[in-house]
């Protein structure tokens, strides 16, 4: 089997998010949305500490630091929910 590293295409662009959704716009010109209650760090979180965020992971992940919480567009893309984290 063999993996490989993902394309450019999926590298972040740019990140939203309000009361309801995450929205990631990514550099092949697609945007993945889904729902908040999906990343509870998030859903917690205030709006300030949404607004900032970073982008890691080579360009395929994004970090909040004031929530501790790391996303990657492969784990987006695949629709995988944040676990529960104690």
């Amino acid at each position: 089997m063999s993996t490989s590293a993902p394309g450019p295409g999926v590298a972040v662009k740019d990140v939203r998010v309000d009361e309801f959704h995450l929205a990631v716009d990514l550099m092949d010109g697609r945007t993945i949305i889904v729902p908040l209650a999906w990343f509870p760090r998030l859903l917690h979180a205030t709006p300030a500490q949404r607004a900032r965020w970073e982008i890691a992971g080579g360009g395929f992940g994004i970090h909040w630091p004031d929530v501790d919480e790391d996303l990657s567009t492969a784990g987006l893309l695949a629709g995988t929910p944040a676990s529960s984290r104690g």
